[in-house]
């Protein structure tokens, strides 16, 4: 099930971006397989897959190389793969054997999907770096915060995750409707710079027509509007804020008790400040749940401020099984949603190498050949 079922994915096993690409694949029923590093610890009991939901709807095969029966191992693997997604810096493929000339050469229709923090190319290419680097070069970093005080990282949401693994995938999809049109794969250069850039269009745009001030939390949507802000409530809970409409901001004033009151204009940034001065006292007058009560669900554009450990919970997310149980996790569903193809929650987490010769059974290889890559070791 899923929009991508039928789509064989190669996944070289890496960390952050590179693994949630491949999630974000998985859970459109691509089938995912996972080169495991053969040295890495395997043990583990198949009935009990390890909590890690990051990593589920793979199999794992495990190969070892820097052996060269591992690394044909891999290429023959290719050669049925409709693509590949690796996460390291470059020329480390290349290096391996594995780059994307040597690889295409076997298999021209494949997507080839280079997952990196700076790119291909540039000053930089060859730097470490995470997260928090990719989205302050990209001017991110430096608009998340409050006013005169230092930028607050995003978790590593921005540069890994959206700017990073999601951006991957919608590449690895774009390219595959291409090459079923052409018959000819491709290189995808993705970068976390490039990615958390394009996350930012909106701001870049708003700057360039003179309504985004390079002064953090000073702006409509940086914590700066008093109608787009967390506030603490009296049980130190908080509620979330984003009454940015003139008719969604008068029924904030209604429901705070404010509206007979006589205020500044809305968009009156010289007010702001005391304007939310005005809205902390009134929110710390009653509970999260007393503020709940007031305006869940109407058009304040209100929400609660909850923990990883309320959200499943919330009657909403509820409703619409946002969130899962599986595998001893939970965990989010897949998203987004389809009419037709509607994807099924994805296989456990596999333990590295369970399914190593399951899959290479499946490639083609024979009883003899697999037994032969087990015993010397370029695979396990």
């Amino acid at each position: 099930m899923g929009p991508l079922s039928g789509v064989k994915v190669l996944e070289i096993a890496g960390i952050g971006p590179g693994p949630f690409a491949s999630m974000m694949l998985a859970d459109m029923g691509a089938d995912v397989i996972r080169v495991d590093r053969a040295n890495r610890k395997r043990d583990g009991d198949p009935g009990r897959p390890p909590i890690d939901p990051m990593s589920r709807g793979r199999r794992s095969v495990a190969v070892d190389l820097k052996n060269p029966e591992g690394i044909e191992t891999v290429l023959r693997l290719v050669e049925q793969a409709d693509a590949l997604v690796e996460g390291f810096r470059p020329g480390v493929m290349e290096r391996l054997g594995l780059g994307p000339d040597v690889c295409l050469a076997r298999n021209p229709k494949l997507v080839y999907g280079r997952m990196t923090g700076w790119g291909q190319d540039g000053p930089m290419a060859q730097a470490a770096g995470h997260d928090i680097n990719y989205i302050s070069l990209a001017g991110v970093l430096d608009h998340i915060g409050r006013k005169d005080e230092r930028p607050l990282a995003p978790l590593n949401l921005v540069g890994d995750f959206g700017g990073g693994g999601m951006l991957m995938a919608f590449g690895v999809a774009c390219a595959l409707v291409e090459t079923a049109r052409s018959g000819q794969g491709q290189v995808i250069d993705c970068a976390m710079v490039d990615g958390a850039a394009v996350l930012m269009q909106m701001m870049y745009g708003m700057r360039a027509m003179g309504v985004w001030s390079d002064d953090r939390g000073t702006n409509l949507l940086d914590t700066g509007a008093h109608f787009y802000e967390v506030y603490e409530t009296k049980d130190g809970k908080h509620v979330s804020l984003g009454s940015i409409e003139p008719q969604f901001y008068a029924e904030l004033l209604e429901k705070t008790g404010l509206a007979g009151e006589d205020l500044p204009a809305q968009m009156d940034k010289s007010q702001w400040p005391k304007m939310q001065e005005r809205l902390t006292a009134v929110f710390k007058s009653k509970t999260r749940d007393d503020w709940c009560e007031v305006m869940e669900g109407s058009d304040v554009c209100f929400a609660p401020v909850l923990s990883m450990g309320e959200a499943p919970s919330h009657p909403h997310n509820v409703a619409r099984s946002t969130f899962v149980e599986a595998a001893g996790a939970v965990q989010a569903a897949p998203a987004p949603r389809f009419s037709r193809t509607a994807p099924e929650l994805p296989g456990p987490p596999p333990h590295i190498g369970q399914d190593t010769a399951q899959v290479l059974a499946d490639c083609g290889f024979g009883a003899a050949e697999i037994e032969k890559l087990l015993e010397s070791g370029a695979v396990k």
